[in-house]
């Protein structure tokens, strides 16, 4: 019995000490080489930051992009999706209510062109990016409020509208918040 207990003993060890301890100090090592030293990527116009590029902003003036709601308020701290299931009253309420009140806000769109995701929580709660035809279904809306051509507020979404890593990985998108400061920037 000692012949197999002190070599699994042994091998536990070595494990734990790769694994725990040896991984947790690579990755740590390699954040310290990363941008902003694996803090987080903030964003700041004239020196004052706006946000941070990872994280969901909440957006609720019509001048504004709208982003995915939040299941947790945008607070870091308490990520969550909502848990709530698909045949759940509250969240079939909490899903017209969004939709009610996109289409208030979005005249001219059709409650069938509203992407889901302008309606749904992200599993995090904190999501950043839009899709861009999430985007497009609202260039309306801010060209009116903001007394814009649709065309330039729709060159702007195209222009901040981020690729899949190289071609490949991922889906195109759009931050939100890094498009709401340029349209701000807009003249």
């Amino acid at each position: 019995m000692k012949i197999q207990i002190l070599p699994a003993l042994k091998l536990t060890l070595v494990t734990v000490l790769l694994c725990c301890i040896g991984y947790t100090l690579l990755i740590l090592l390699v954040a310290q080489f990363s941008p902003n030293k694996a803090e987080g990527q903030t964003i700041s116009v004239n020196g004052v930051i706006k946000g941070y590029a990872l994280e969901g902003q909440s957006f609720t003036q019509d001048k504004y992009f709208n982003g995915r709601p939040s299941a947790a308020g945008y607070n870091a701290a308490g990520s969550s999706g909502s848990n709530k299931g698909p045949t759940n009253p509250d969240y079939l309420k909490d899903m017209q209510t969004r939709i009610d009140s996109f289409l208030v806000h979005n005249p001219s769109i059709k409650k069938e062109m509203i992407p889901s995701e302008l309606v749904t929580s992200s599993g995090s709660g904190l999501d950043p990016d839009i899709s861009p035809i999430a985007a497009q279904v609202q260039i309306a809306r801010i060209a009116t409020t903001r007394k814009l051509s649709e065309e330039k507020v729709k060159d702007l979404v195209i222009e901040k509208t981020q690729k899949p890593l190289w071609g490949l990985f991922g889906t195109e998108k759009i931050n939100v918040l890094q498009l709401n400061i340029a349209l701000d920037e807009l003249k």
